[in-house]
């Protein structure tokens, strides 16, 4: 049996990308993982990846996967998505706020009063949409008196990364964790937030290979990129750590609690924290 079987997860946003690797890596320590995302059908999206595929690699990884469509721009969607966790299982344990509305255009150097406004969606579908999830995981985890909620985010919380709306999201994300952090504290309820680097997602490969000049970029240099499931092996070790709640508000670097953890990223590569060149953290926890 896995650490964290009969433990029950929301991964938002995990058709692919980190939100898919982190969903294997907590059926790995066996789960069960609710896995959302829009792409329900091959081939709809420009890069691969679907909810029902996700799902059915988390049952081959030893936990139990369970696909379900969500928009997370539809506070309905979301809204039947916990009342549908809390009536087939009971317990929520673990939701990750992944999913993000990552603008096709992110990388190019444009500056924002060219930009199109739709780049707002960020917001909405980051910020917003983290907010909401949270609130609803919060009813389910707040009466137990247990629970972890996790925001993914980056150095570009305190360091210019492609754009101005970007860098906003990841900022209100940090605080947003914090803040929830010291209402959820009372009844036992931990919220942090991590700083993701370079993640070898389906979109950075194919952005790698194509965009002139990235690979040279400080936050898009290979060498201290990691899978997709690293993340989610070091949130696997938080929703196991007794003492979860001695970090509950704070923004940590996920290669650094990788360390306090002691992992490693699959091929056995220490992922390097970029502290000292990309920034630190603004938030300790409460």
């Amino acid at each position: 049996m896995g650490a964290l079987s009969g433990k029950v997860a929301v991964v938002t946003g995990a058709s692919r990308g980190i939100g898919k690797g982190i969903a294997l890596a907590l059926a790995e320590q066996g789960a069960t993982v609710y896995v959302t995302g829009r792409t329900v059908t091959p081939g709809t999206y420009p890069l691969p990846g679907t909810i029902g595929e996700t799902a059915a690699e988390c049952g081959r990884r030893g936990g139990e996967g369970v696909a379900v469509q969500v928009d997370h721009a539809e506070d309905d969607h979301v809204a039947a998505l916990f009342d549908q966790v809390e009536r087939e299982r009971g317990r929520l344990d673990i939701l990750v706020n992944n999913a993000f509305a990552l603008p096709e255009d992110l990388t190019d150097a444009t500056p924002f009063w060219e930009r199109s406004l739709t780049d707002w969606k960020m917001v909405d579908v980051g910020v917003r949409s983290n907010f909401v999830a949270a609130r609803q995981a919060a009813k389910i985890m707040a009466p137990r008196r247990s629970g972890l909620i996790v925001a993914i985010s980056g150095y570009t919380g305190v360091t210019y990364t492609y754009g101005v709306v970007f860098g906003t999201a990841k900022s209100a994300v940090d605080r947003m964790a914090r803040d929830m952090a010291i209402e959820l504290k009372p009844h036992g309820v931990a919220s942090l937030s991590l700083w993701q680097g370079l993640t070898f997602t389906e979109r950075a490969e194919r952005n790698l290979a194509g965009v002139p000049g990235l690979r040279g970029g400080a936050a898009t240099r290979p060498a201290d990129g990691c899978s997709p499931e690293f993340p989610g092996r070091v949130i696997a070790a938080l929703a196991g750590d007794p003492e979860i709640m001695k970090r509950t508000g704070g923004t940590f670097i996920t290669a650094e609690l990788a360390q306090d953890y002691g992992i490693k990223d699959l091929d056995d590569k220490v992922i390097p924290s970029l502290r000292a060149t990309r920034g630190a953290p603004i938030w300790s926890p409460v």
